[in-house]
């Protein structure tokens, strides 16, 4: 099954709210994770709000294209 950024915009459409994992490929062999709550999506980037205690920003927005490309990775809690 293709994916689009449409589907990937409806599924998060549909888990606003959440917590979630977002792993970021930094560089060569290089990864973050940051654990947060999803909480926007725009028709170009969605919004993740970060926990405090583990980071500096309190907010960080993505673009569809990042999840497509896989330069970041969404875990969901709860998901297996």
């Amino acid at each position: 099954m293709p994916v689009t950024l449409a589907t990937i915009k409806t599924k998060l459409d549909n888990r606003i709210g959440n917590n979630l994992t977002v792993t970021t490929q930094v560089g060569r062999k290089k990864v973050t994770s940051r654990h947060g709550v999803l909480r926007e999506t725009f028709p170009a980037v969605f919004v993740v709000d970060l926990d405090q205690d583990e980071n500096a920003v309190k907010r960080v927005s993505f673009s569809y294209t990042d999840v497509l490309t896989r330069n970041i990775e969404l875990d969901f809690d709860g998901e297996i």
